[in-house]
């Protein structure tokens, strides 16, 4: 099969807050455009989009899935994306593809948490936008009061198209205020023409008024007619309102069930009339590898091949799948394309067009499509595909770091091998999810968006890969350090038959400013330890330093100065001195006002103004410590200090206080002394541990 021409595509990502209905109602548009013979619904598990185990069993997006619908002649590429805030590594690569989002609005609660976020998504991108009010048919389902909403928390010109007929369990069709012309669907969404309702007549004149004002205004011709009472010519009106779109001067509110499928088709008409193919957008602008100049390619199939590798994901029956959104250009089966970030060329050995869990092969693909190439080697998502004779790269995908970390584990002991591949690959799947080994707790952390994410990717691990895993906090690498100096003698003495063992040593320690490390001086004088023990009595207090006297932490920050000894002709060796250096190190040590340092964490918190009196109060209570405060258009900016200890599950608590609608970014600032009644917990619980 062959692609469609770039006029004939439209690139769209459905966002919204969880449960606004973007899977169904991308299922209702595959349905009723004939791209499947079932109509598949999430609550049943029979949604194509939402196919991954855990989707069925969560009964909530996690992944992209692509729906690609065939409507009017034209190719509606959906991306539906997942509204669970955790998984908005996912929402970022659908927008990244998209030349336009739909963001989804349940016609209930309206503008909620995740509409904020997911717009500002869209801001970030500048990408134009329609909104979608789903699920009129709902008990206290209120259009004009979600319109109300809209208007309030948004700066952007947010004008009806189209108005309900009907409310709650009545809500039968729309009214279409650009042609003045209203229609009822039924079950199977046919829609009939018929007569606009006497009860909405004023709202009619209303809001199409309202549309007439914000498109007549773009087109002086236009605004002349309209102010001389003349009839407009639809077809310029609706040339008008597609430029105001993409523009970003109008934002279309449109509405309907994709439950009932009242007014589904009618979306799928404004998607071709009125939303823009990839080839009447802006060239893309990108940068040339060879001389770092900036350079653009138009969306056209006349230019050379240039696209984006927007995700990865593995197939169970194709292997690894690269989901590929094209710029320019075309490509084709057994074509030699260049990863231009990173220098490498690959083979496209055959092309796929996504749907949900299956595929569609393709003998050629075109500009403006979005496509699955399996196979590739090196090319992972953000990297650019491009013609090996016409290189550019264009900018990656930003993804935000994550928030939460847990330290896991195998439950079987020869699952390690497994564990370190599975986690890699699993990564590599998801940019926001992330794992390392930390060298100095010597445990496998991984860190994600929060709980929910870090479970899915948890689970995911165990299906595909067979590794269970243990999860459990952190562990804080405390370190130890010293108050004061102090000195220790210590003579390592041992005979029991034969050549015996000798090292004599006398350390002084004292402590250096933070984040000095540690610095051994060498003060012998007149041979009191030979010159070539010297490095063994630096080499043992090193090694002892890896688990400090106090509480097993890493000592750091002091000097440790070698300033006396003695030794023996014949028993003296390098293991002597490395053992009286140790346990003289100890001594002396556990004599200079030994305390327990933590790692404190510089944090930067983003909330709405009503909620910031209880985000500060909380930062308090973990003893953080308030830098200031700073306002970002609609919220405020916190800057603190607080222990890493006491924000290990700050990315749920904050989630918690704020509604979800509070954002943070931390990184490690300092190590600080730990307050002495905590000190006295970690100590015993250190301890405890050992025993």
């Amino acid at each position: 099969m062959n692609g469609y021409k770039v006029e004939d595509i439209r690139n769209i990502a459905l966002i919204s807050h969880s449960g606004a209905g973007k899977t169904s109602l991308a299922e209702t548009m595959l349905f009723l455009s004939g791209g499947r013979s079932r109509w598949g619904r999430v609550d049943e598990g029979s949604s194509i989009l939402d196919h991954d185990p855990e989707e069925k069993e969560r009964q909530v997006s996690i992944n992209t899935a692509i729906a690609p619908v065939k409507w009017n002649g034209c190719k509606i590429n959906l991306l539906d994306t997942p509204g669970y805030f955790d998984f908005v590594g996912e929402v970022k690569v659908a927008l990244r593809a998209a030349d336009v989002a739909l963001v989804t609005v349940e016609g209930v609660s309206g503008v909620e948490v995740g509409t904020e976020l997911v717009w500002g998504y869209t801001d970030e991108l500048n990408l134009p936008r329609v909104v979608f009010v789903n699920k009129l048919d709902r008990e206290n389902a209120d259009f004009f009061k979600v319109l109300g909403q809209l208007r309030e928390h948004f700066d952007k010109k947010l004008v009806p198209l189209q108005i309900p007929i009907g409310k709650e369990d009545n809500f039968s069709g729309i009214v279409d205020l650009l042609s003045e012309s209203a229609f009822s669907f039924d079950e199977e969404g046919n829609s009939e023409q018929i007569a606009i309702p006497d009860d909405l007549a004023e709202d009619v004149e209303q809001y199409r008024e309202e549309l007439l004002d914000a498109v007549v205004e773009r087109d002086d011709e236009l605004l002349l007619m309209y102010l001389e009472g003349e009839e407009l010519d639809p077809e310029a009106l609706k040339k008008v309102l597609k430029e105001a779109v993409v523009e970003q001067d109008i934002v279309p509110v449109l509405c309907g069930s994709a439950m009932t499928a009242t007014g589904i088709t009618a979306f799928m008409d404004f998607v071709v009339d009125y939303l823009p193919a990839p080839s009447e957008l802006p060239a893309i602008g990108g940068e040339d590898p060879e001389n770092n100049d900036e350079t653009t390619r138009d969306p056209s199939v006349e230019e050379s091949f240039s696209g984006l590798a927007f995700k990865t994901m593995t197939d169970p029956y194709v292997g690894r799948l690269t989901l590929t959104r094209i710029y320019s250009g075309r490509i084709t089966p057994g074509m030699r394309i260049l990863n231009s970030v990173k220098g490498e060329s690959e083979e496209i050995d055959r092309i796929f067009v996504p749907k949900g869990d299956d595929q569609e092969e393709l003998s050629e693909a075109v500009a403006g499509e979005i496509v699955a190439i399996p196979k590739l080697q090196v090319s992972t998502t953000g990297d650019t595909l491009c013609s090996l004779d016409a290189p550019i790269v264009y900018p990656s995908i930003e993804f935000p770091d994550p928030v939460y970390s847990v330290a896991v584990r195998p439950e079987s002991r020869g699952d390690e091998d497994k564990l370190g591949s599975g986690l890699s690959r699993v990564a590599e799947e998801d940019p926001t999810f992330h794992t390392e080994r930390n060298s100095e707790t010597n445990e496998q952390i991984v860190s994600g968006m929060g709980e929910m994410h870090v479970s899915v990717m948890t689970q995911r691990l165990k299906r595909k890969f067979g590794v269970s895993l243990k999860l459990s906090p952190p562990k804080i690498a405390y370190r130890e350090t010293i108050r004061r100096a102090s000195e220790a003698h210590y003579r390592h003495k041992k005979q029991s038959g034969g050549r015996g063992q000798f090292g004599e040593v006398d350390i002084r320690l004292e402590p250096m400013e933070r984040g000095g490390g540690f610095e051994f001086v060498d003060d012998i004088f007149g041979g009191a330890v030979p010159r070539q023990f010297i490095p063994a009595v630096e080499k043992g207090i090193i090694e002892s330093m890896q688990e400090g006297p106090l509480a097993g932490y890493p000592v750091t920050d002091i000097r440790a100065t070698l300033f006396d000894g003695g030794y023996h002709p014949v028993d003296s060796s390098e293991m002597a001195f490395k053992i009286a250096a140790s346990r003289a190190l100890t001594q002396a040590f556990m004599d200079a006002a030994p305390v327990l340092l933590e790692p404190i964490v510089q944090v930067t918190v983003q909330v709405p103004e009503e909620f910031m009196g209880d985000v500060i109060g909380d930062l308090n209570r973990k003893r953080g410590q308030i830098l200031g405060m700073e306002p970002r258009g609609k919220f405020q900016v916190i800057k603190a200090r607080a222990p890493a200890a006491e924000m290990v599950r700050y990315a749920i608590d904050l989630r918690s206080i704020t509604q979800g609608r509070g954002t943070f970014t931390s990184e490690f600032a300092a190590y600080e002394m730990v307050p002495e009644q905590e000190a006295e917990k970690v100590i015993e619980q250190a301890q405890s541990e050992e025993e």
